[in-house]
């Protein structure tokens, strides 16, 4: 069955370069250019993605995306001739799973679907050996991690985050690391962005269950991560 993508822009342009791209991939795009439009589809038939453009005649993405987390976990991208760290950060603590500026390869952004719908597709409950109960644990191959048996829901850089603590537990990785390692294809995006994500990790981490700071700070150093019981 082919994947569903509501895409939200106005620019007329865009929007065929991003069709046309997406449906040579074998998925099945509905196109609107207002954010009016693109709730009444979100509602209407619930797509498997939605690539979001932040600036639209009727409002913006970010309140759509606003509106679409009070009742799904849907994976977002948000497309935007914006490139301020402000914008981005908003724009993922607001739960976008990623972030492409403008201009972008149409390639590309097929490539970050594909990459997202591959991990959000992993994204219920599962059954794990008795031996990784009860702690984070990291299945590379399939691009997810579980705690005390069921996956947690990440976005594409909570998932680069997380994993690269959990494959070095109690190292400590400096902010400038962590860039490089996780956000090594964002090359404009500032250090504080590392911030905001370990923020949104622990709140999920949290929501699951887990009391301790399982995601160590360290002052004038970095992070680094303690697994639960150790």
């Amino acid at each position: 069955m082919r994947k569903r993508i509501l895409l939200l822009e106005d620019e007329q342009a865009i929007a065929d370069t991003l069709l046309y791209a997406l449906q040579s991939e074998g998925f099945e795009v509905r196109h609107v250019s207002l954010a009016r439009q693109a709730l009444e589809a979100f509602h209407d038939s619930p797509p498997d993605l939605a690539i979001l453009d932040i600036g639209v005649p009727d409002g913006n993405g970010f309140d759509v995306c606003r509106a679409m987390r009070k009742s799904s976990e849907l994976p977002i991208i948000f497309l935007t001739a914006r490139s301020e760290e402000i914008d981005r950060v908003l724009g993922l603590e607001l739960g976008a799973d990623d972030y492409v500026v403008k201009p972008f390869s149409p390639r590309e952004v097929c490539a970050r679907v594909r990459a997202i719908l591959r991990r959000s597709a992993g994204a219920v409950p599962a059954t794990l050996p008795a031996a990784a109960t009860g702690v984070l644990a990291l299945d590379d191959q399939a691009q997810r991690i579980t705690y005390a048996g069921e996956l947690l829901a990440l976005t594409r850089y909570e998932f680069l985050l997380l994993a690269t603590l959990l494959r070095r537990p109690e190292r400590i990785f400096s902010r400038t690391e962590l860039m490089s390692l996780v956000w090594g294809d964002a090359p404009h995006t500032a250090d504080r962005t590392v911030d905001a994500h370990v923020k949104l990790l622990r709140a999920k981490l949290r929501e699951r269950g887990v009391q301790a700071e399982v995601i160590q700070t360290h002052r004038h150093m970095g992070y680094s991560l303690r697994l639960p019981g150790v």
